[in-house]
């Protein structure tokens, strides 16, 4: 690239940010969905792990059955099973919101900027 074309791309950079800050905000605009996207989000994550976790219990129960000829006691056995998994990944995410990945007990919480630990 020579010296003229980076010039032109230069001015051209300068132009595009005058007119970006000279742009007028729209009076009417419509207010940000991203926290109602965000909890929309979450909610199905957390219903979906849980039905997916009692789905999947019920069908390892089902295979256990056809393979044990135990049946209905796999599937009653792992549908419970099932149910407490999902619990258990329910409130995993949920006292985890908000934590970065990677996040462990003791280590700096880079979001919120302290520790997880109590001072005592």
């Amino acid at each position: 690239m020579n010296e003229r074309e980076s010039d032109s791309l230069k001015g051209l950079g300068e132009r595009l940010d005058r007119a970006r800050g000279a742009r007028p905000t729209a009076p009417n605009a419509a207010p940000s969905n991203d926290g109602t996207a965000s909890a929309l989000a979450f909610g199905w994550r957390v219903g979906l792990e849980l039905i997916i976790a009692i789905l999947v219990a019920v069908g390892i129960g089902w295979a256990f059955d056809r393979w044990l000829g135990t049946r209905p006691w796999g599937i009653i056995i792992f549908f419970f099973l099932g149910i407490a998994t999902g619990m258990v990944n329910v409130w995993r995410a949920v006292s985890g919101l908000g934590m970065a990945v990677g996040y462990r007990r003791g280590q700096p919480n880079p979001v919120v900027g302290k520790d997880d630990e109590d001072d005592d």
